[in-house]
């Protein structure tokens, strides 16, 4: 699994410049599904057939990750950017990026008279070797993504966007898995999460689900002076009750918690004050499905180093496996 992992981890995919993930997971899913296509989003949709006896189920992990776009190169050839989606300005100084043409920058930033203080995104730079507007081999509107190797170390892996290609190996690991299945299952790797769950909206509208299930990364409570959180690293898939966007199914919270138990597979309960994920959008889609999120806990999250530990990722997948094998009664 960790080859898979680091294949997706270290790829380029900002929100909206998808289309190389997309190829990447592709023939990862494909062999393992009756039905796969790509809506006009750019959301890649895998269908797997149940025997009629059960519910459509949509699952979603996203494919994009936060990232940069350039605003402004100047005449020296330096690039000022944007943010693309959740982009922390103390993760920035002397990391890189790397543009789709595969040109790499170091980011750095205006100079700073106070040492204890952090510049505004806006007082950032990109240097890519240029040294005017004319030989820079990047321009205005080019989107980069960060660049980060992936590490195993024993069983806690860190990597650049894990966030939420980790979701995506969970997706593709849950149906190589699944010998078959009462549902209908429409397993999506969506498109512009991080820029507030686009893709997952546009599939949902078009898929009409009875039940959601986000497969995604959540904080966690375990590292110093963290806000306290009951999720921890190593303890078992983290099944949400609540978040900042959504509050899950009632019902869905209930069957998950009895599949894990059932199944002996480690859980924790999810109560995330900040952020969301592809849950809400699908809750809220067309007349409004029964939601839910099975969620890998992250530390550092949208840093270059997100960190996870492959028992929580494992604990997560056979979550998913074990729900998706049986009836959902809600």
């Amino acid at each position: 699994m960790n080859e898979l992992i680091k294949k997706l981890t270290e790829a380029y995919g900002p929100s909206g410049f998808e289309d190389g993930m997309r190829d990447l997971i592709r023939p990862e899913i494909e062999p393992y599904v009756d039905e796969i296509s790509v809506d006009a989003m750019g959301n890649l949709i895998a269908v797997k057939k149940g025997d009629g006896s059960g519910l459509k189920v949509m699952l979603a992990a996203h494919m994009d990750e936060i990232g940069v776009m350039v605003s402004h190169v100047t005449k020296e050839g330096f690039l000022r950017f944007t943010n693309i989606g959740g982009v922390y300005p103390h993760t920035l100084m002397g990391g890189r990026v790397q543009f789709a043409n595969g040109t790499i920058g170091v980011v750095h930033s205006d100079r700073l008279t106070d040492r204890g203080k952090i510049h505004p995104l806006n007082k950032f730079f990109i240097d890519v070797g240029a040294t005017s507007r004319e030989d820079c081999p990047v321009g205005v509107g080019d989107a980069a993504g960060f660049v980060r190797p992936f590490i195993a170390q024993g069983s806690r892996l860190t990597a650049k966007s894990m966030d939420d290609r980790i979701g995506c190996v969970v997706a593709i690991e849950a149906m190589k898995k699944l010998a078959s299945t009462p549902h209908d299952v429409y397993c999506v790797f969506s498109v512009q999460e991080e820029v507030g769950t686009r893709g997952a909206m546009v599939s949902a509208n078009g898929i009409s689900p009875d039940v959601g299930i986000a497969l995604d990364v959540t904080g966690v409570g375990d590292v110093p002076e963290a806000r306290p959180m009951d999720v921890s690293l190593g303890k078992g898939a983290a099944i949400k009750v609540k978040d900042a966007g959504m509050i899950a199914h009632v019902g869905l919270v209930k069957v998950m918690k009895q599949r894990a138990e059932e199944a002996n597979i480690p859980y924790q309960l999810e109560v995330l004050e900040g952020g969301s994920t592809d849950a809400r959008s699908i809750q809220i889609s067309n007349a409004g499905s029964a939601a839910g999120c099975i969620s890998i806990p992250c530390r550092y999250v949208h840093s270059p180093s997100e960190t996870v530990d492959a028992r929580d990722v494992e604990a997560s997948i056979n979550l998913l496996v074990e729900i998706l094998s049986k009836p959902i009664a809600l």
